[in-house]
């Protein structure tokens, strides 16, 4: 991007802290693109959606290039991310169950 094109984007501190989130839930409709960031927890039993994006079709194709770059690029300098395949509708990461483990 070039000086003249350069985005002047306030980041407040607040915002700047940032918001853990180990889930995403996906939906869309025929105009946008809903992302909803979950914060799992072992021991509540109900988690909230703590962020939710909502995008064009367009914006969220590219949001997937730019995943798509960021990841290969990532990969490129540490390694491949191994991704477990998990059957779809269990939860991830242990949670859910009573067993505590140190």
């Amino acid at each position: 991007m070039s000086a003249d094109n350069e985005l002047n984007i306030e980041l407040s501190n607040e915002i700047a802290q940032g918001s853990y989130s180990n889930l995403a839930i996906i939906t869309h409709s025929s105009s946008e693109f809903i992302i909803d960031y979950i914060r799992m927890m072992p021991g509540v039993p109900k988690p909230q959606v703590n962020n939710r994006i909502i995008m064009t079709p367009e914006n969220a194709k590219r949001l997937l290039f730019a995943l798509q770059d960021n990841i290969a690029k990532f990969e490129s300098q540490f390694g491949e991310i191994e991704v477990h395949n998990d059957p779809k509708g269990v939860i991830p990461m242990g949670f859910g169950n009573n067993s505590a483990e140190a």
